[in-house]
């Protein structure tokens, strides 16, 4: 089969939407996939062994333009795609695979696309709760074996291009590296205080250990803002590559991390599929859904359930609930996590 996917707009959606990928190349090494995708999320599709062409989308987030859509949708007909599989559940998201006269389209109803979506798809609620596991219903019947295991994503690492990093700027690959995660795209009430991360960059400091601050341009406010509370005669180790480096070039800096510590984030995805010890804090937000896709990873929450709040109530928009996670506990909880093995 060739299979053209319409993929999400989310760091982390794009990263476990490797799962299905994984499943339809599963089940049959000969299906062909393609991937339709904002240009930003390209640089993680690259990693992805299971993907065979990218189409990189010329809409942006929240953009109608039917026409424009429509004209697209068209310019993608002599590619016989035998179906389209939508990961999102908007309208608008249906229609290139229709215009391009795809004879499958699967997904879940959304945004009522009768006609638009011709397979569509349920979730069982009280079973599927995991968004891989509701990526997962749109491959098929493989949930229905009940001892079926979903692959978890893994991002294939570039060592040339992490060589080429560490000689631009001048780190050391093979020094103990914690990596931190301090941006959310949710909101402030998914971030982790600015000043408790510094206490945690402090103290690994203090111990010769290299950290990496990462995130887009839209973190470079609360990176900078923790960076300055690092004495700077105690900075030679910290490596601010907040909005200096690509996607894919995030992928292998957070390769090398020993530890890395993070908000619930696409980063902290992207950390739990290149493999390394993780730990996520939770806020508003509930792992139930998204946890870290990983064994080597742990998770501190100090409420349960989901808000949809993206600005707390407490100074700069912290949520109480991330607030109450002190750096001693962090601190702790990566002392643990460094230590434990995995199989």
């Amino acid at each position: 089969m060739k299979i053209l996917i319409v993929a999400p707009s989310w760091v982390g959606d794009s990263v476990m939407a490797q799962s299905l990928y994984k499943i339809i190349k599963g089940s049959n090494s000969e299906n062909k996939i393609d991937v339709l995708a904002p240009q930003w999320s390209l640089g993680i599709l690259n990693r992805m062994d299971e993907v065979e062409n990218l189409i990189c989308s010329p809409f942006g987030h929240g953009e109608v333009r039917i026409k424009d859509r429509i004209k697209f949708g068209r310019s993608l007909r002599e590619k016989s795609y035998t179906q389209a599989i939508i990961l999102t559940n908007s309208l608008k998201s249906s229609f290139i695979p229709f215009f391009s006269n795809i004879p499958r389209r699967t997904g879940w109803l959304g945004e009522v696309r009768f006609g638009f979506i011709n397979d569509i798809r349920r979730v069982n609620k009280d079973r599927n709760k995991l968004m891989i596991e509701k990526f997962a219903c749109l491959s098929g019947d493989a949930l229905d074996k009940q001892d079926y295991k979903i692959p978890l994503p893994s991002l294939r690492v570039d060592s040339l291009n992490l060589l080429k990093l560490s000689e631009n700027f001048g780190f050391d690959e093979h020094n103990k590296t914690l990596t931190i995660c301090p941006g959310a795209e949710f909101g402030p009430s998914k971030r982790w205080p600015a000043n408790y991360f510094a206490e945690v960059i402090k103290d690994y400091l203090s111990k010769n250990w290299q950290v990496f601050i990462l995130g887009s341009k839209n973190d470079t406010v609360i990176s900078k803002t923790i960076e300055d509370q690092v004495p700077k005669n105690d900075r030679e180790l910290l490596f601010n590559f907040t909005g200096l480096t690509k996607i894919e070039e995030a992928i292998d800096l957070l390769s090398v991390s020993d530890l890395v510590l993070t908000n619930d984030s696409g980063l902290m995805h992207i950390a739990a599929a290149v493999d390394v010890k993780l730990l996520a804090l939770y806020g508003p937000t509930s792992p139930k859904f998204t946890p870290p896709l990983s064994k080597k990873a742990k998770i501190i929450q100090k409420i349960e359930g989901f808000e949809k709040t993206r600005k707390g109530r407490l100074e700069e928009g912290y949520h109480p609930s991330l607030s109450m996670i002190h750096p001693s506990e962090v601190l702790e909880s990566l002392l643990d996590l460094s230590k434990e093995i995995f199989n």
